[in-house]
């Protein structure tokens, strides 16, 4: 062999070795580094839980006043059980949702919100008072905006009809136009909204040019396809497919933890 096609396959050698070196340190780190990564998503959903129900505040102890005021539940989307056997700390909807034997398919007639599927069973957060009443809820609520999906939460007040508070917490869309589901101020003007009509079902309604009814918030300007994509998921998520016979047996203090 020449000393350049020597020299050649040291180079290519060392640079193999260099990236087998670097590859097991970027996995070992990957590794090292999921459990904090874990907790610090955990910690970010606590507080984004204790937002939507107006309780969080800059600079508290979020695991502590979470475990006071926040009991976590897995309730089935089928029959409308606690699940007791499965740990709420453990379970992750969204993974529940893309696995084939955790959801269900839905028809493109019963999926307003587009979501292709839906877990079937959830996380729901009972909201309690000092004396240990259950004074409301927290909920996963997700659907297609313009460019991707929209992942939120919603709190209601002991009723389990009226707007505590709302967030979204994760979504793609453009800001400054259907972006603006994050502004503080376009949220609060969920505050003291009802859901339901007087017939039991959903009214809530995104309007345009100014929303006045018990039912309505204003949509948001210029950005029709996400507040329609809002609207969406409001109708499923509120609706029998999903949380209505949820908020029904709430209401009736027929859901329990055994």
């Amino acid at each position: 062999m020449s000393k350049k096609n020597e020299s050649l396959g040291k180079t290519v050698g060392v640079v193999l070795a260099l990236c087998l070196v670097c590859s097991i340190v970027v996995s070992g780190a990957a590794i090292g580094l999921k459990p904090m990564q874990e907790r610090n998503a955990a910690l970010a959903m606590q507080e984004n839980i204790l937002g939507a129900a107006g309780i969080y505040e800059q600079g508290m102890d979020v695991p502590a006043v979470y475990g006071e005021r926040i009991q976590p539940l897995v309730v089935s989307l089928e029959d409308y059980q606690v699940m007791q056997d499965v740990d709420p700390a453990e379970f992750d909807n969204r993974k529940a949702a893309g696995d084939p034997d955790r959801s269900t398919r839905l028809a493109k007639s019963e999926d307003p919100a587009g979501l292709g599927t839906r877990e079937d069973m959830t996380e729901v957060y009972l909201i309690k008072g000092e004396d240990g009443s259950t004074t409301g809820a927290v909920l996963h609520i997700r659907g297609q905006g313009l460019w991707g999906t929209m992942y939120g939460l919603i709190a209601l007040e002991g009723d389990f009809n009226t707007v505590k508070g709302v967030t979204f917490y994760e979504h793609a869309e453009t800001p400054g136009l259907g972006g603006e589901i994050t502004n503080p101020a376009w949220v609060k003007t969920w505050q003291g909204k009802e859901l339901y009509g007087d017939d039991g079902q959903v009214q809530f309604d995104l309007v345009k040019g100014g929303a006045s009814g018990e039912h309505e918030v204003d949509a948001l300007s210029g950005a029709t396809l996400t507040s329609n994509g809002v609207d969406a998921l409001i109708e499923f998520w509120m609706g029998d497919s999903a949380y209505g016979p949820l908020l029904d047996k709430l209401r009736k203090g027929e859901l329990t933890n055994g």
